[in-house]
């Protein structure tokens, strides 16, 4: 197999535009090409508004040898294809692991496992995907919460109700990163997310995807249970032996898989409670941020719109005087803040986007790097210093939903940086799902954090033209972006119990949902092999 990088082509081009530039590289006639497969295609904006994909192709050919001794480029190369392989082989017949949580990290477990013949046990303190969509939508229109489904929890995650962005940043050499988007495609995500430099789905896509993968873990003789919080363990001489689940049911359980989740507060409490070994880690915590979707097209574009392309992203990063971070997260083009709480009397927002990002605003986190020295001080008598993170962002969402009154809290940036209240919108209105009031943001959050967001709105504004105009809209508050504990974990993935594996996001050990995804995977083969032994 032949790999060519760096092949430019115009975004308007045709599948015979890239066979005809392939043979004229390789110089060979383009019947001499029996397939080629696209491995990744990026975009190149340099020269705005001229608009190019830059490939890496895979080509099989005739006499590949001779081809390149012949063109002698240092984009085209040999190269071999590694597949992702499962490591190990377990008897069917074995006892079935549990898998606390159903979204990336507990789903790709479970499915890995299942592919594998380990029929595993899936409890989800949430509900079904498709009932789980209908609660959602009737705490956005009524503001009547369910504490156990909602958007944190409930089949497929958090990031169900997100952009359903599938890039990331983990290097993974055994595979596992293109295995989990082959598993996506094989559960009804589109084929070009196996290629593109910044694949997403939707929040309409992967009900429907979480759904499917569900449907093939029971086909292959997996079972969930819905609606079943993990509420206990029965520990004896440092190994798990049972469950205890609604603080109503044991079941026998040799092997946990805790993906629960960066919003299972309760867990986490009863983990440390029963001995798990855990820390307070940095997580990061500020607002959304709202634009017009055309102002970042003209930036990244330099058009209003490019229907090939759709809604344009953009990610942002600024080291701050005091030499804190700030950056962008979870951008959803075209797309809409959403009330994410899952406490009463507590409020969280987040983005997310459908499939064809076409809201007519940009939204993004805007959130400002904060350290366990940051919020010890926000702990009660008698909380653990592993926990004061909860705490730190408990308090945040509790100021954030009395300054509004249960809605989300909007404000302008002009008005932001004079802490003042709202009182009318410019040219901008928010793209919001749940109920909103203009407010004073900046009256609640922590003096450094407010700080810290101007400067670094301004700092933007200076690589994205308009980023701090005086009407861009801010929504607060944005606390839920990873897990503020890591649950430790030795090398064989197992905490200090024997017979529980921390994973995915809520045990500190992915940020998103491929790295969940991937870290479900790895799980999985740690689990298998603790299953041969």
């Amino acid at each position: 197999m032949i790999r060519i990088t760096q092949l430019k082509l115009p975004i308007h081009h045709t599948p015979e535009d890239i066979i005809n530039k392939v043979a004229k590289l390789l110089k060979i006639p383009a019947d001499r090409i029996q397939e080629y497969e696209i491995i990744r295609q990026s975009l190149d904006a340099r020269k705005k508004p001229a608009l190019c994909f830059v490939y890496t192709i895979d080509v099989k050919t005739d006499a590949e040898t001779k081809v390149l001794q012949k063109v002698r480029d240092k984009n085209i190369t040999s190269t071999k294809r590694c597949p992702y392989l499962f490591p190990h082989t377990v008897s069917p017949d074995i006892c079935r692991p549990v898998i606390a949580g159903s979204g990336p990290a507990g789903l790709f477990c479970a499915w890995m496992l299942a592919k594998h013949g380990i029929r595993p046990i899936v409890i989800e303190r949430g509900e079904p995907v498709e009932q789980r969509m209908k609660s959602v939508e009737h705490f956005w229109q009524t503001g009547s919460l369910n504490e156990q489904s909602n958007v944190q929890f409930g089949e497929g995650g958090a990031g169900t109700f997100s952009d359903g962005k599938l890039n990331t940043s983990v290097k993974d050499p055994k595979g596992r990163n293109h295995e989990v988007l082959k598993m996506f495609v094989e559960a009804g995500a589109p084929a070009e997310i196996l290629y593109q430099q910044k694949p997403h789905l939707g929040t309409d896509l992967l009900v429907n995807i979480v759904k499917n993968i569900r449907v093939q873990i029971e086909h292959l003789g997996g079972e969930f249970r819905f609606e079943t919080q993990l509420t206990d363990l029965d520990i004896r001489s440092g190994e798990l032996h049972a469950l205890e689940l609604n603080h109503s049911e044991w079941i026998p359980a040799r092997y946990l898989i805790c993906a629960i989740g960066h919003s299972a507060r309760d867990t986490f409490t009863m983990l440390h409670e029963k001995g798990i070994q855990m820390s307070a880690k940095s997580f990061a915590a500020g607002v959304r941020i709202e634009h017009p979707q055309e102002m970042i097209n003209m930036t990244q574009y330099g058009q209003r719109e490019v229907a090939l392309l759709g809604a344009a992203s953009y990610k942002l990063t600024h080291q701050l005087a005091g030499g804190r971070g700030i950056y962008t997260f979870c951008m959803c083009p075209g797309g809409y803040v959403v009330n994410a709480s899952s406490e009463q009397n507590r409020l969280a927002v987040n983005g997310m986007s459908y499939h064809d990002r076409n809201s007519g605003n940009a939204n993004s986190a805007v959130i400002v790097t904060v350290n366990p020295e940051d919020f010890q001080t926000y702990l009660s008598p008698g909380v653990p210093s592993e926990l004061a993170g909860l705490a730190f962002q408990r308090h945040l969402e509790e100021q954030a939903y009395q300054i509004a009154g249960g809605a989300v809290p909007v404000q302008l940036f002009e008005d932001f940086e004079s802490t003042r209240e709202s009182r009318s919108y410019g040219e901008i209105f928010p793209k919001i799902k749940g109920r909103h009031v203009l407010s004073n943001i900046r009256a609640f959050l922590p003096g450094f954090m407010a700080d810290a967001l101007v400067e670094g709105i301004h700092a933007f504004g200076k690589k994205i033209p308009g980023f701090d105009r005086r009407d861009c809209l801010l929504s607060a508050v944005e606390s839920r972006t990873s897990s503020p504990i890591r649950i430790h974990r030795d090398a064989r993935l197992m905490s200090n119990i024997s017979g529980i594996f921390p994973c995915g996001e809520g045990a500190g050990y992915a940020g998103g949902i491929t790295s969940a995804a991937i870290d479900g995977l790895k799980t999985a083969e740690a689990v298998a092999a603790a299953l041969k032994l």
